[in-house]
């Protein structure tokens, strides 16, 4: 199968060398798309080899990046391996999510989280966690145990046909909808988690303004289920 490892990248400089070292290690192209970092990231990711650096002027947001490696992607490969540049995803767990659609299907693998009640995992992570399945849920999409994970496998070209609009954090709940409404199917398989502690973790994630957006985004998709014609019906 033709498969490619994107990183979306934002003000990781401290873990993401880590990151990458052991997606490599996955015998994968590696995309890693630097979205407009400002702590260093940039002069970190030009000393390693063997990867394709990808760069956004500014912040465009998560759901931009990923767009971005996609694109990059695209005219070699036929699967996406997301994993997150903060180290929370162990990389060799990709391995299980690439074993699902040997068999030849054409489905969405997200790695669902295990241990997300441990000691260093943020309320957050938690909260959202839940808040995210429901709502992802009731807009349509599947019924999951971990819609926010960043560990997943897409297939290429069904997902760049999706017309996700959202380009933050929120890419990665509207795609599931989109992808549901368009037949494709999400599978779920266990994966392991690593929260560093709490001076050690570097996390975007603005709680209120980001369940602000995921708000509008779930209230945007639940609107276009009722009265749109791009639904399952």
């Amino acid at each position: 199968m033709r498969a490619a490892v994107i990183i979306p990248v934002y003000n990781h400089r401290q873990r993401v060398a880590e990151v990458i070292r052991q997606a490599l290690a996955l015998g994968l192209p590696v995309f890693v798309v630097d979205d407009g970092s400002t702590d260093g990231t940039a002069a970190v990711l030009a000393t390693l080899a063997g990867i394709t650096v990808l760069h956004h002027p500014l912040n465009q947001g998560k759901g931009a990046a990923l767009l971005t490696g996609f694109a990059a992607a695209a005219p070699g490969c036929d699967w996406a391996l997301t994993i997150d540049a903060d180290g929370q995803h162990r990389p060799a767990d990709g391995t299980a999510l690439l074993a699902v659609v040997r068999r030849g299907d054409r489905v969405i693998v997200v790695g669902c989280r295990q241990g997300m009640s441990g000691e260093h995992v943020p309320w957050t992570s938690r909260f959202g966690r839940l808040f995210s399945n429901f709502w992802v849920r009731a807009a349509g999409g599947p019924k999951l145990a971990d819609s926010q994970s960043g560990l997943r496998l897409y297939p290429l070209p069904e997902t760049l046909e999706l017309g996700v609009r959202a380009r933050r954090y929120q890419f990665e709940v509207e795609v599931l909808v989109r992808a549901r409404r368009r037949g494709i199917a999400t599978v779920e398989v266990p994966v392991s988690v690593v929260y560093q502690p709490k001076g050690e973790r570097v996390s975007h994630f603005r709680p209120w303004v980001d369940f602000g957006r995921n708000s509008a985004t779930f209230s945007r998709l639940i609107w276009s289920r009722l009265f749109s014609t791009d639904r399952r019906r």
